[in-house]
């Protein structure tokens, strides 16, 4: 048993970009799947497949690299907010990754969504990792 899911999953894509994989399958959960979802949009992955008719369902994520460098799209990746020490932010206490050129994920009462996005409606929430 996993006692962080969420560290697991972004291990999982660490280590697969590090080792220079094309995919790779990490079991599914709906906040991973709004991870998923949100790397994508953002471009740190080429694509995604939900596959939900197995048991238990997958996540397949496509990586993305730089057709010149072979260098991984996501260099960093580091998980905030933990099981056993949560990390709160207000609006005004958000964080800025790489001064805006990466992304740090929230969990809002609105839902998962980027630093950016939760500035401009202007709530807080949980901190769950900073990606860039």
């Amino acid at each position: 048993m996993v006692t962080d899911p969420i560290a697991d999953y972004l291990t999982r894509i660490r280590n697969a970009s590090l080792a220079r994989h094309k995919v790779v399958e990490i079991p599914a959960s709906k906040i991973k799947k709004e991870i998923t979802k949100i790397l994508f949009d953002k471009g740190y992955i080429l694509n995604y497949k939900f596959e939900d008719e197995t048991f238990p369902s997958t996540i397949k994520i496509a990586l993305k690299y730089h057709p010149l460098t072979k260098e991984p799209a996501m260099t960093n990746i580091k998980r905030v907010s933990t099981p056993g020490l949560r990390k709160y932010v207000g609006v005004e206490d958000m964080p800025r990754v790489l001064n805006g050129l990466g992304i740090a994920i929230i969990s809002t009462s609105k839902g998962l969504m980027t630093d950016k996005e939760a500035r401009a409606l202007n709530i807080g929430g949980e901190v769950i990792c900073y990606i860039s």
